[in-house]
Protein backbone atom coordinates (compact mmCIF):
# COMPACT_ATOMS: atom_id res chain seq x y z
CA UNK A 1 0.00 0.00 0.00
CA UNK A 2 1.51 3.23 -0.86
CA UNK A 3 -0.97 5.87 -0.66
CA UNK A 4 -4.62 7.14 -1.09
CA UNK A 5 -6.51 9.87 -3.54
CA UNK A 6 -8.82 12.62 -1.71
CA UNK A 7 -11.83 12.49 -3.36
CA UNK A 8 -14.57 15.03 -2.78
CA UNK A 9 -18.25 14.11 -2.19
CA UNK A 10 -20.67 16.50 -1.28
CA UNK A 11 -24.47 15.15 0.65
CA UNK A 12 -27.53 16.89 -0.77
CA UNK A 13 -30.11 18.46 1.05
CA UNK A 14 -31.95 14.47 0.88
CA UNK A 15 -28.46 12.75 2.49
CA UNK A 16 -27.83 11.30 -0.81
CA UNK A 17 -24.53 11.73 -2.67
CA UNK A 18 -23.88 14.12 -4.95
CA UNK A 19 -21.87 12.69 -8.14
CA UNK A 20 -18.81 15.46 -8.80
CA UNK A 21 -19.76 15.06 -12.53
CA UNK A 22 -22.32 17.43 -10.98
CA UNK A 23 -20.63 19.47 -8.64
CA UNK A 24 -17.45 19.96 -10.28
CA UNK A 25 -19.27 21.35 -13.35
CA UNK A 26 -21.08 23.93 -11.28
CA UNK A 27 -17.89 24.44 -9.36
CA UNK A 28 -16.08 25.63 -12.15
CA UNK A 29 -18.59 27.65 -13.88
CA UNK A 30 -19.30 29.60 -10.69
CA UNK A 31 -15.61 30.57 -10.38
CA UNK A 32 -15.03 28.08 -7.33
CA UNK A 33 -12.69 25.88 -8.51
CA UNK A 34 -9.91 27.18 -7.06
CA UNK A 35 -11.37 27.14 -3.52
CA UNK A 36 -12.77 23.86 -3.97
CA UNK A 37 -9.41 22.58 -4.33
CA UNK A 38 -7.65 24.20 -1.92
CA UNK A 39 -10.16 23.20 0.78
CA UNK A 40 -9.41 19.75 -0.30
CA UNK A 41 -5.80 20.38 -0.56
CA UNK A 42 -6.58 21.76 3.08
CA UNK A 43 -7.95 18.76 4.34
CA UNK A 44 -6.00 16.35 2.23
CA UNK A 45 -3.09 17.73 4.68
CA UNK A 46 -5.29 17.77 7.54
CA UNK A 47 -6.24 14.35 7.59
CA UNK A 48 -2.25 13.20 6.33
CA UNK A 49 -1.31 14.29 10.01
CA UNK A 50 -3.89 12.86 11.87
CA UNK A 51 -2.93 9.42 10.23
CA UNK A 52 0.34 10.32 10.65
CA UNK A 53 -0.64 11.03 14.46
CA UNK A 54 -2.26 7.41 14.75
CA UNK A 55 0.97 5.44 13.33
CA UNK A 56 -0.15 5.35 9.73
CA UNK A 57 2.45 6.37 7.35
CA UNK A 58 0.05 7.08 4.35
CA UNK A 59 0.32 9.62 1.51
CA UNK A 60 -2.06 11.18 0.06
CA UNK A 61 -2.93 12.65 -3.54
CA UNK A 62 -4.91 15.89 -4.69
CA UNK A 63 -5.99 16.22 -8.24
CA UNK A 64 -5.70 19.46 -9.67
CA UNK A 65 -7.98 20.73 -12.03
CA UNK A 66 -6.72 22.86 -14.79
CA UNK A 67 -8.09 26.03 -13.82
CA UNK A 68 -6.50 26.09 -10.46
CA UNK A 69 -3.49 25.01 -11.79
CA UNK A 70 -3.09 27.75 -14.14
CA UNK A 71 -4.10 30.47 -11.14
CA UNK A 72 -1.36 32.82 -9.98
CA UNK A 73 0.53 31.54 -6.98
CA UNK A 74 -1.37 28.26 -7.18
CA UNK A 75 1.95 26.43 -6.22
CA UNK A 76 2.60 29.31 -3.47
CA UNK A 77 -0.93 29.05 -1.69
CA UNK A 78 -0.43 25.40 -1.81
CA UNK A 79 2.93 25.34 -0.17
CA UNK A 80 1.88 27.33 2.40
CA UNK A 81 -1.39 25.28 2.49
CA UNK A 82 1.27 22.25 3.51
CA UNK A 83 3.44 24.40 5.34
CA UNK A 84 0.61 26.09 7.91
CA UNK A 85 -0.27 21.91 8.56
CA UNK A 86 2.74 21.20 9.27
CA UNK A 87 2.67 17.65 8.02
CA UNK A 88 5.60 16.16 5.81
CA UNK A 89 5.40 17.35 2.12
CA UNK A 90 6.64 13.97 0.83
CA UNK A 91 3.47 12.87 1.80
CA UNK A 92 1.58 14.93 -0.12
CA UNK A 93 1.55 14.35 -3.98
CA UNK A 94 -0.60 16.99 -6.35
CA UNK A 95 -2.06 14.93 -10.43
CA UNK A 96 -1.85 17.31 -12.74
CA UNK A 97 -3.33 16.46 -16.72
CA UNK A 98 -1.52 16.87 -19.77
CA UNK A 99 -3.83 18.82 -21.14
CA UNK A 100 -3.41 21.59 -18.28
CA UNK A 101 0.77 21.21 -18.98
CA UNK A 102 0.35 21.50 -22.27
CA UNK A 103 -1.29 24.78 -23.13
CA UNK A 104 1.85 26.39 -21.45
CA UNK A 105 4.93 24.22 -21.24
CA UNK A 106 7.26 26.67 -20.09
CA UNK A 107 4.91 28.29 -17.05
CA UNK A 108 4.11 24.58 -15.84
CA UNK A 109 7.53 23.39 -15.35
CA UNK A 110 7.57 26.50 -13.76
CA UNK A 111 4.77 25.65 -11.58
CA UNK A 112 6.16 22.10 -11.17
CA UNK A 113 9.73 23.02 -10.23
CA UNK A 114 7.89 25.34 -7.47
CA UNK A 115 6.00 22.52 -6.18
CA UNK A 116 8.77 19.98 -6.25
CA UNK A 117 10.96 22.71 -4.29
CA UNK A 118 8.72 22.34 -1.49
CA UNK A 119 9.11 18.33 -1.51
CA UNK A 120 5.60 18.04 -2.86
CA UNK A 121 5.77 14.85 -5.69
CA UNK A 122 4.14 15.38 -8.98
CA UNK A 123 1.93 12.70 -10.84
CA UNK A 124 0.54 13.35 -14.57
CA UNK A 125 -2.84 12.13 -14.54
CA UNK A 126 -4.58 10.72 -17.34
CA UNK A 127 -1.42 10.08 -19.23
CA UNK A 128 -1.94 8.61 -22.74
CA UNK A 129 -5.08 10.96 -23.15
CA UNK A 130 -3.40 13.74 -23.86
CA UNK A 131 -1.38 15.30 -27.18
CA UNK A 132 2.10 16.50 -25.65
CA UNK A 133 5.43 15.21 -27.22
CA UNK A 134 8.06 12.90 -25.95
CA UNK A 135 10.59 15.62 -26.00
CA UNK A 136 8.09 17.92 -23.84
CA UNK A 137 7.27 14.58 -21.31
CA UNK A 138 11.42 14.49 -20.74
CA UNK A 139 11.50 17.64 -19.80
CA UNK A 140 8.87 18.03 -16.74
CA UNK A 141 9.69 17.52 -13.30
CA UNK A 142 7.62 14.39 -12.45
CA UNK A 143 7.35 11.82 -10.20
CA UNK A 144 4.92 9.53 -11.30
CA UNK A 145 3.16 8.79 -14.64
CA UNK A 146 -1.03 7.76 -14.26
CA UNK A 147 -2.09 5.04 -17.40
CA UNK A 148 -5.47 5.94 -18.06
CA UNK A 149 -8.31 3.92 -17.19
CA UNK A 150 -9.37 3.98 -20.70
CA UNK A 151 -6.50 2.20 -21.73
CA UNK A 152 -6.36 -0.43 -18.48
CA UNK A 153 -9.64 -1.21 -18.29
CA UNK A 154 -9.46 -2.71 -21.83
CA UNK A 155 -6.72 -4.36 -21.93
CA UNK A 156 -7.99 -7.78 -21.10
CA UNK A 157 -9.71 -7.84 -24.23
CA UNK A 158 -8.08 -5.65 -26.95
CA UNK A 159 -4.54 -6.21 -28.14
CA UNK A 160 -4.28 -2.83 -29.03
CA UNK A 161 -4.47 -1.30 -25.55
CA UNK A 162 -2.45 -3.91 -23.94
CA UNK A 163 0.27 -2.88 -26.13
CA UNK A 164 -0.35 0.53 -25.54
CA UNK A 165 -0.27 0.53 -21.96
CA UNK A 166 2.62 -1.73 -22.33
CA UNK A 167 4.54 1.06 -24.09
CA UNK A 168 3.16 3.52 -22.23
CA UNK A 169 4.77 1.67 -18.80
CA UNK A 170 8.04 1.37 -20.42
CA UNK A 171 8.44 4.95 -21.25
CA UNK A 172 7.96 5.86 -17.80
CA UNK A 173 10.69 3.63 -16.90
CA UNK A 174 12.76 5.25 -19.28
CA UNK A 175 12.51 8.78 -18.20
CA UNK A 176 12.67 7.16 -14.18
CA UNK A 177 9.44 7.61 -13.37
CA UNK A 178 7.24 5.26 -10.86
CA UNK A 179 3.76 4.32 -13.13
CA UNK A 180 0.52 3.60 -11.41
CA UNK A 181 -2.52 1.98 -13.58
CA UNK A 182 -5.46 3.49 -12.72
CA UNK A 183 -8.94 1.97 -13.40
CA UNK A 184 -8.09 -1.63 -12.20
CA UNK A 185 -11.11 -3.87 -11.32
CA UNK A 186 -10.01 -7.33 -11.65
CA UNK A 187 -7.27 -9.90 -11.16
CA UNK A 188 -6.76 -10.40 -14.67
CA UNK A 189 -5.71 -6.67 -15.39
CA UNK A 190 -3.93 -6.60 -12.29
CA UNK A 191 -1.56 -9.25 -13.39
CA UNK A 192 -0.96 -8.00 -16.46
CA UNK A 193 0.19 -4.80 -15.56
CA UNK A 194 2.08 -6.55 -12.88
CA UNK A 195 4.17 -8.63 -15.65
CA UNK A 196 4.79 -5.37 -17.73
CA UNK A 197 6.01 -3.71 -14.51
CA UNK A 198 3.50 -1.42 -13.61
CA UNK A 199 4.83 -0.31 -10.08
CA UNK A 200 1.44 0.78 -8.56
CA UNK A 201 -2.16 -0.37 -9.00
CA UNK A 202 -5.36 2.01 -8.44
CA UNK A 203 -9.21 1.23 -8.88
CA UNK A 204 -12.54 -0.55 -7.73
CA UNK A 205 -10.36 -4.00 -7.22
CA UNK A 206 -7.79 -2.67 -4.81
CA UNK A 207 -11.08 -0.62 -3.01
CA UNK A 208 -14.10 1.30 -3.45
CA UNK A 209 -13.37 4.93 -2.05
CA UNK A 210 -13.87 5.26 2.25
CA UNK A 211 -14.13 7.69 4.32
CA UNK A 212 -11.33 8.56 7.04
CA UNK A 213 -11.98 5.87 9.71
CA UNK A 214 -12.68 3.20 7.48
CA UNK A 215 -9.72 3.55 5.16
CA UNK A 216 -7.90 3.54 8.05
CA UNK A 217 -9.58 0.20 9.40
CA UNK A 218 -9.48 -1.20 6.07
CA UNK A 219 -5.23 -0.02 5.30
CA UNK A 220 -4.32 -1.58 9.03
CA UNK A 221 -5.65 -4.96 7.88
CA UNK A 222 -4.05 -4.72 4.11
CA UNK A 223 -0.64 -2.87 4.81
CA UNK A 224 1.99 -4.76 3.28
CA UNK A 225 4.85 -2.22 3.34
CA UNK A 226 6.48 -0.08 0.86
Amino acid sequence: MNGAEALARFAGHDGKAISPARFIPVAKSAGLIGELGEWVAEQACRQHAAWLAEGLQVAIATYVSPLQFRQRDFAHRLGTIVSENGVDPYGIQVEVTESAIMENVDQAIEILNQLKSFGVKVALDDFGTGYSSLSSRSSLPLDKLKVDQSFVSRVEGEPASRAITRAMIALGHALNLEIVGEGIESEDTLGYLRSEGCDQAQGFWVSHPLPPSEFAQWYRTHQVGG
